[in-house]
């Protein structure tokens, strides 16, 4: 089958935050004096009018069906500035009606009343950097919020018209015990967000928590505060689509769905990844930026942005299918794979048949999903697709 051009999303990065927390591993800057944000937006589309031009016909007539806005701390933009780039992009794609536009927001930069701003300026839909909403750990964590704050700040959002909100949840914490755990799920629950990124915290290289690390619930306790919480979230209505995203019914995020459906998206900003797929060469290409964003300023738009670029290699492909789809719970159907690749199906049969014999995938002829057992040996299942 040939390489089908699947759905296009637009990924902003934003590169600045108050202050780095010891876990992140993210390309993420901690403000020092006043960032240049209106010259940094400017950039952005410089950037983006660039990727224009390189990508050319692979783009053509591609609609943009959701727009993240990542970091960093977008919230330290203001609406003017948020609304002037939602603007350019429009005016230089098409966005499908009723496109999703997320704002990563830290409740610790809010100001009261912004909220109207974002709206306006075309942000639908809101994810609240929430880890904790117990202060202990979030003094633990390096967050800059309060567990009030929190609670407000998302009030805030709802007041304001904002219906679309996701809460990131963090599990698994230092020192933290399963009624932590439960507590921090139910305080969330509570404020009725349409959904919810529940996920273990992890020790990543090159963090504040990699170098000194902080005692953390082993293995055992770890996965017991999952099933727990998995469960009290399905009591609560929230439906779980992927391993760390639970949604209220017709809420799921279409953003990092087009992810994990292992769609194309173009990563504009310091450090942005995407990834694009063309049809008529079969190819399909990385391109990520300069991750420093006095470097990607100082390119502004120019081939100097670019921190590299490469096709994927085709033994390569199964491995980069499986790392995205494995994680939808309900899978995807089985014949996306050559569409989405051009890569035969022939050439997985091996590892999808050894999979199957030992319980992680579904023996189904039509879709490609995981077992509950699989789930659990996600990364085994996953490595068995490695070239």
């Amino acid at each position: 089958m040939p390489l089908i051009a699947p759905p296009l999303s637009l990924y902003v990065h934003m590169p600045w935050c108050v202050k780095k927390c010891p876990y992140c591993d993210f390309n993420s800057h901690g403000v020092r004096g006043a960032p240049p944000y209106a010259q940094y937006v400017d950039t952005l589309l410089a950037d983006l009018d660039a990727d224009l031009r390189d990508f050319g016909s692979a783009l053509q007539d591609r609609p943009i069906i959701s727009v993240f806005f990542g970091g960093g701390t977008p919230s330290l933009f203001t609406p003017e500035l948020i609304g002037r780039f939602l603007d350019g992009a429009r005016s230089r794609l098409r966005f499908i009606d009723h496109c999703e536009v997320t704002l990563e927001t830290n409740p610790g930069t809010v100001e009261h009343g912004r909220f109207d701003g974002y709206l306006a300026a075309g942000v639908n839909r809101i994810s609240f950097g929430i880890q904790s909403f117990d202060d202990a750990k979030l003094k633990r964590l390096g967050r800059i919020h309060s567990s009030q704050e929190a609670e407000a700040a998302v009030k805030s959002a709802q007041d304001a018209g904002l219906g679309n909100i996701n809460l990131d949840l963090m599990y698994a914490l230092p020192e933290q015990a399963l009624p932590g755990a439960l507590d921090d799920v139910d305080r969330a629950v509570a404020l009725r967000p349409t959904h919810i990124s529940h996920y273990q915290l992890t020790l990543e290289p090159n963090t504040v928590f990699a170098a000194h690390p902080p005692p953390l619930p082993d293995d055992d306790a770890a996965w017991a505060m999952q099933e727990a919480c998995e469960t009290r979230l399905a009591a609560a209505g929230y439906t779980q689509y992927e391993v760390s995203a639970y949604a209220q019914p017709d809420r799921r995020c279409e953003h990092n769905l087009n992810y994990w459906r292992f769609g194309d998206y173009l990563g504009i900003g310091a450090g942005a990844h995407g990834k694009i797929s063309d049809a008529a060469s079969g190819e399909i290409w990385r391109r990520w930026k300069t991750r420093h964003p006095n470097a990607y300023l100082e390119a502004a738009g120019q081939p100097a942005r670019i921190g590299g670029h490469s096709a994927v290699p085709v033994d390569e492909l199964p491995f980069e299918y499986m790392l995205n789809a494995l994680r939808l719970i309900h899978g995807v159907p089985l014949d996306d794979f050559a569409a989405r690749t051009g890569v035969p199906m022939a050439c997985i049969a091996s590892p999808l048949e050894a999979s199957r014999q030992k319980g992680w995938l579904e023996n189904d002829p039509h879709c490609l999903r995981t077992t509950p057992l699989g789930q659990r040996f996600l990364n085994d299942v996953i490595g068995g697709f490695l070239a």
